[in-house]
């Protein structure tokens, strides 16, 4: 019978977290207390660990936003000619 366990979660260290999004400790850090990474601190002495899963999550969470930021910029450069056509509102 296959074993059917999830894997246990891989935790990396806040500088290895901070080299891959070219940051600062001290952002990872705070990342883990808004919430926007999952971390705890594990071990004796206690040191910081982040779950590798919530990095990829993170990662695209900022690509999302970055898109929709794009899209965004890109509607307010939009001309209202270009989206309502050039004619004048017949019949007002």
């Amino acid at each position: 019978m296959p074993d059917s366990t999830p894997p246990a979660p891989r935790f990396l260290a806040p500088a290895q977290v901070a080299e891959l999004l070219s940051i600062e400790i001290d952002e990872v850090i705070e990342l883990v207390y808004q919430g926007r990474l999952r971390g705890s601190r594990l071990g004796s002495p206690a040191r910081w660990r982040v779950e590798e899963s919530s990095l990829s999550e993170y990662l695209a969470e900022q690509s999302e936003e970055a898109r929709r930021m794009a899209l965004w910029h890109q509607a307010n450069e939009a001309s209202f000619p270009e989206l309502w056509g050039t004619s004048p509102a017949q019949g007002m």
